[in-house]
């Protein structure tokens, strides 16, 4: 079968548009970074493609709160386009920002279908403060995710201001009960993070760092895959690589993050 065809959306303020489109290449996909003013100018674009990312940044500088700007652009110019694309059998990714546009568009959780109302958010790091470092991510073995098809665990990047996911109860129990959660923090043993700092970085309900949709076909997650696909981009890489020495092991060239953007590429095979 050919590559499937990913459409990296950029705009202003996204900054992690050209990593995240190299992270899809290298996993074997067409990519290309296309504007939201190209888009909105021609709304059939998004029929040529298989997968739709959002990338990380700080899209319309979060003037009004993380997302939120690009979500009400989307919804007030691509509503019943995004709704024709996700109604096909294809996937849509949201990686920091992304995860804070997807939220905002109501793409996620998407309990009861897309109407375009947000059922949750994603609050002020309950430190008051960008967190940017790295932590480790448990993957729900029942989480329908393509993305996270076949992973155990993750030691990966976070960097965000406004990763704190936050739902009524009512929405989190739907969530917890039809195991839309796709990652959660946990502590270097294993353990659940159980929101202390700074193995949980943003206090986030119930450890939560990704949720996906019922279908599986759309995933949010605060994480940075793309920042964390090689083994040299690794905060421990160095002493992970005298330790492989010395046992006789190869050093290996990626890491945990490139399994995300294969999942997707694998799931079109």
């Amino acid at each position: 079968m050919a590559k499937p065809e990913t459409l990296v959306l950029t705009g202003y303020g996204i900054n992690c548009e050209e990593e995240t489109a190299f992270a899809f290449s290298t996993a074997g996909s067409n990519a290309r970074i296309i504007h939201i003013n190209d888009l909105i100018e021609n709304r059939k674009i998004l029929d040529n493609y298989q997968i739709l990312v959002f990338p990380g940044g700080f899209s319309y500088g979060d003037d009004t709160g993380s997302g939120k700007a690009l979500a009400n652009r989307m919804k007030n110019n691509l509503f019943e386009e995004i709704n024709k694309f996700t109604e096909r059998d294809t996937l849509t990714l949201g990686i920091c920002n992304g995860f804070q546009v997807l939220v905002n568009l109501g793409l996620l959780p998407i309990l009861n279908g897309f109407d375009g109302n947000a059922q949750a958010a994603l609050e002020y790091n309950a430190s008051f403060r960008y967190q940017c470092r790295w932590v480790d991510v448990m993957i729900e073995k029942d989480s329908p995710s393509v993305f996270t098809k076949n992973i155990e665990r993750m030691h990966i990047p976070v960097a965000h201001g406004e990763g704190n996911f936050y739902a009524p109860e009512e929405i989190i129990e739907k969530i917890e009960s039809q195991n839309l959660v796709s990652m959660r923090y946990i502590k270097d043993d294993g353990s659940r993070a159980n929101s202390e700092f700074p193995f949980n970085p943003n206090g986030s309900m119930n450890d939560i760092a990704s949720i996906c949709s019922p279908n599986g076909r759309i995933t949010g997650m605060m994480p940075h895959p793309e920042r964390g696909m090689f083994f040299t981009q690794r905060d421990d890489w160095t002493l992970l690589k005298e330790r492989y020495l010395r046992e006789g092991k190869d050093i290996p060239i990626f890491s945990d993050g490139i399994t995300i953007f294969s999942n997707a590429v694998n799931y079109f095979k």
